[in-house]
């Protein structure tokens, strides 16, 4: 393999690591501000002190997400300053903006709102703390976003101009934000996220259906996974062809892409959202019914979906990314031309190193949600305890007097 195929193999092995914590954060926040929103508001103590709990038992799980995949996305960043000089030097001026942005969003104000919401527990009014689980919803979407400011402008480059030297030089932000490359990407990731998001609040869910606890905590939840889940593979299928005619008009080798390499990848995208979605919609009487709990033996059945939302979203990024080669910014720069001037020993070398690393996050991030999962809701999480609604923090241990033991 050349400096090249090295380079790609290990931008898209890292990118799609990545790319699975994405989808979760993206996914189980919308979950809280639909549960919380639904807890501030309520004014039955019993259903308002269930759907605070859900919010906790959901949020660790996103939490542990979130904090992984920061560390995840670190080890990805380093690819571009090593991998790919070559684009940094072309389209530094272009990226910097919308990359540091998203950086700031994403580290700064995502995170912010995110520790006050975890240690806000039963200490700020509901309404502010309600408040903070929405910023976080709006940060985690917008620090997607203009990563896909700078993905659209790799697939559909707009609002620059060349220098002497080689280097785009942005003339329009209006042109670079409003790129339809940019807009249909981050509409079609809304139903990826929601669906990845929804697979996991019906495995879950289906998971202690099937050992027969906490039935109605479970089946709620069941119900909201699977709804959202149908509700994003219709929006991610309608979203995805809704965008063809645009792609075929700048892009047309990707409807002719079999000699590069991205039919394997349309197809598993394809076939996964085909055959779901007409699955969901012959089960959906099941979650309409409310019949989950009745039906626990059917539930293994269900943990079965738990890959093919991630299978799907990067099989569509690999065919949204290999689409437009031999350009890295199509018609621009092609790929070999943006590779740094470094031997295949040493791309081989972070490629592992990076893998490996990458790998151990992914793999420590699914122990951790599995192992919070497994445990249940009917506990002590974010220092409050199960059945204290928004309520107060568990009390601390009563401190032992010295000599208090002594006879």
């Amino acid at each position: 393999m050349t400096a090249v195929d090295v380079a790609r193999l290990q931008f898209a092995v890292t990118t799609s690591i990545h790319w699975m914590f994405v989808l979760v954060t993206l996914g189980l926040v919308v979950v809280l501000v639909t549960l919380q929103t639904r807890a501030a508001l309520t004014r039955n103590p019993v259903k308002r002190a269930l759907h605070f709990r859900m919010t906790r038992y959901w949020g660790l799980i996103y939490v542990i997400n979130y904090s992984v995949g920061i560390a995840s996305g670190i080890i990805m960043e380093f690819q571009f300053g090593t991998n790919w000089s070559g684009l940094s030097h072309l389209v530094g001026d272009v990226f910097g903006a919308p990359l540091a942005v998203e950086t700031l969003v994403a580290f700064v104000a995502e995170s912010t709102f995110l520790a006050l919401w975890i240690f806000g527990w039963g200490k700020l009014p509901v309404w502010i703390h309600t408040l903070l689980i929405w910023l976080v919803a709006a940060s985690a979407y917008a620090s997607a976003f203009w990563v896909l400011v700078a993905n659209g402008f790799m697939q559909n480059p707009t609002g620059f101009e060349l220098t002497d030297d080689g280097r785009a030089n942005l003339t329009s932000a209006a042109a670079l934000f409003n790129n339809p490359s940019t807009i249909w990407a981050f509409v079609h990731i809304l139903g990826a996220a929601l669906t990845a998001g929804g697979v996991i609040l019906v495995v879950v869910s289906a998971a202690h259906l099937f050992r027969r606890k906490e039935k109605d905590f479970f089946t709620r939840s069941f119900r909201l996974g699977y709804l959202m889940g149908l509700f994003g593979m219709i929006w991610a299928f309608g979203t995805g062809w809704a965008q063809y005619g645009f792609v075929n008009q700048i892009q047309p080798a990707k409807e002719l892409g079999k000699g590069l390499g991205v039919e394997p990848a349309f197809h598993i995208m394809m076939l996964t959202a085909e055959l779901a979605t007409p699955i969901m919609l012959l089960l959906s009487p099941i979650v309409i019914w409310k019949l989950p709990a009745k039906l626990w033996f059917f539930m293994p059945l269900f943990w079965l979906a738990l890959p093919f939302p991630f299978a799907a979203a990067i099989a569509g990024w690999v065919f949204r990314e290999m689409g437009r080669q031999p350009w890295i910014v199509y018609g621009v720069q092609k790929t070999e031309d943006a590779v740094s001037d470094i031997g295949v020993t040493t791309l081989w070398t972070s490629f592992w190193l990076f893998t490996v690393l990458l790998g151990l996050l992914l793999l420590t991030n699914w122990w951790l949600i599995t192992r919070h999962a497994v445990r249940g809701p009917n506990r002590e999480i974010f220092g409050i305890e199960p059945d204290a609604g928004y309520g107060k923090p568990a009390a601390a241990p009563a401190p032992v007097l010295e000599g208090a033991n002594r006879g």
